[in-house]
């Protein structure tokens, strides 16, 4: 249980992790939600404005401006462990935070934390549910990193995640929404 969490001074079980979305929309929702009390403020960090779609944008651009916030929070976190295991990543690649910024931080984690283990749970981009033309794209450049600063990558399809929601579950025209409901029950 303490592996991921940490325990407060008054007994409370808080989760070892980082939530970060270069615009603020999702992680407001974490902020303002029913979770709301599990996680504390520093740990839930966004932009202002998100990547477009863009792996470049998340990796080079936007994504750079947030890492150091992001690697410093993960710091204090890892600072606070008796016995530092590792680090699990959970992105997506067809979008450009997911995939560039992601990315970033991945090597980043691999300058800073060198062996450490990196266990990335990735959500593989698919035509059926794109909101973007260069999803493939951001994936392709997405995997390298992946490859390269991760010791075990598991990847979540979204065609079949997708073809499960419509032949298991009777939802015709399934919906992210739908798809993140059942990748939580993973």
């Amino acid at each position: 249980f303490n592996t991921f969490f940490s325990e407060t001074g008054a007994g409370k079980h808080v989760p070892r992790c980082v939530f970060v979305d270069l615009e603020p929309t999702v992680v407001d929702e974490v902020r303002t939600g029913t979770y709301r009390q599990l996680f504390h403020p520093e740990q839930l960090i966004s932009g202002k404005e998100d990547a477009a779609n863009n792996f470049a944008r998340g990796h080079y651009t936007i994504g750079k401006e947030i890492v150091d916030l992001v690697l410093d929070r993960i710091r204090k976190l890892a600072d606070n462990c008796t016995g530092l295991q590792g680090f699990c990543i959970y992105n997506a690649c067809g979008g450009g935070t997911g995939s560039g910024l992601g990315c970033l931080m991945l090597e980043r984690l691999s300058v800073d934390y060198g062996k450490k283990s990196k266990l990335s749970f990735t959500v593989w981009a698919c035509p059926q549910v794109a909101t973007a033309v260069v999803e493939p794209y951001n994936t392709v450049l997405c995997v390298h990193s992946l490859l390269e600063h991760t010791d075990v990558t598991i990847m979540y399809d979204n065609e079949a995640l997708y073809d499960i929601c419509r032949r298991n579950l009777d939802i015709e025209r399934p919906t992210y929404t739908n798809l993140n409901r059942l990748l939580a029950q993973v």
